[in-house]
């Protein structure tokens, strides 16, 4: 589990219980390899590894990764700052494999939201293209709402949603008390 090799980083179809899965965090350089190949099978386009080390550096704390026997089948990477009148937002990158209903996604956002609450997070956000099925049904339970629809704003030129709302309303899926948005 603490060192990537090629089968590591080859997404198969994972059958397995929720309590085989072995959540962690980022625990180092070892870890990379492993979060960007999940993470760019998600993105249309995809980062470098010097945008990776930006995240995983800078905010080490907000990067999980899930293990199911050994192998790395899910990850979140996330990144904090200020913008506009908001002290502390989030950015997230969730990157999975095919374990679909398996609730390692959702348990990976919910660890990274509680850490952003405990650092004074006061909003979160996420993007996803509309195509991206998984991630608007991940983003939907985990209690975001949209807040934009921006065209063309990738160089594929999908249409993306971008979803936010105040952290303890993702804890506690109130959707209906979050801040306002534009």
């Amino acid at each position: 589990m603490e060192t990537s090799t090629k089968e590591d980083l080859e997404i198969k179809k994972v059958d397995c219980d929720a309590s085989e899965i072995e959540y962690v965090s980022y625990g180092g350089e070892h870890h990379l390899p492993l979060i960007m190949n999940l993470v760019d099978q998600e993105l249309s386009e995809p980062y470098s590894i010097f945008t990776y080390r930006y995240f995983v550096y800078l905010w080490p704390h907000l990067s999980f990764l899930a293990f199911h026997k050994g192998k790395c089948v899910s990850t979140v990477v996330c990144k904090m700052g200020d913008h506009r009148n908001v002290s502390k937002r989030i950015h997230c990158h969730v990157g999975c494999d095919k374990a679909l209903g398996k609730g390692i996604a959702t348990e990976l956002g919910t660890r990274s939201i509680k850490v952003m609450m405990e650092s004074g997070c006061e909003e979160v956000t996420l993007e996803s293209e509309v195509t991206n099925k998984g991630a608007l049904a991940l983003y939907g339970r985990l209690g975001f709402i949209r807040a934009k629809r921006l065209f063309h704003y990738y160089l594929n030129g999908i249409i993306i949603f971008l979803y936010a709302n105040h952290p303890m309303n993702l804890i506690t899926n109130d959707t209906h008390t979050s801040l306002q948005f534009l």
